[in-house]
């Protein structure tokens, strides 16, 4: 006998994942789409560090970005088998679930928190926050995936 693809009440946890991988594309994506636009980032760093010439500026906002698109692929691995766990029916899905919340909400935090030697926080405040928007529907398909479970 087969086991079911995927609970009925995990249904909506899934679809809260799904809306959680996609603010994570988003949030990874930004930084890039922020280097070719408004440069919030560079203008960031410019503040912190007034001496910086454009090659420092354009040197840190390189290693940002590619900071934030490994956190943003580590995050969608993490969205993407949180999700294949909660389909497959596995036991330990709610508590990778909540591992994954809380490893992407420390994380996230620390990043839009954490302060630079130029005693501002590190990462431009805009950019942290969409850091901190995926968490949102992380913490709410935990809640659903141990509330299916009582």
């Amino acid at each position: 006998m087969t086991k079911p693809a995927t609970k009925p009440g995990n249904q909506a946890a899934l679809a809260t994942m799904y809306a959680g991988a996609g603010l994570t594309v988003i949030a990874a994506l930004s930084p890039f789409i922020d280097q070719a636009t408004t440069t919030v980032l560079a203008d960031h760093v410019r503040e912190g560090y007034p001496a910086y010439g454009a090659g420092e500026i354009n040197a840190a906002v390189t290693a940002y970005t590619i900071i934030l698109a490994v956190v943003g692929v580590l995050g969608l691995l993490g969205w993407l088998g949180t999700g294949w766990a909660v389909r497959a029916g596995k036991g330990w899905a709610r508590l990778m679930a909540t591992a994954m919340f809380a490893i992407g909400a420390c994380v996230a935090i620390a990043a839009a928190t954490t302060k630079d030697t130029s005693g501002d926080v590190g990462l431009a405040p805009l950019l942290g926050w969409l850091l901190v928007l995926p968490c949102l529907p992380g913490l709410a398909a935990v809640v659903l995936l141990w509330r299916r479970a009582a």
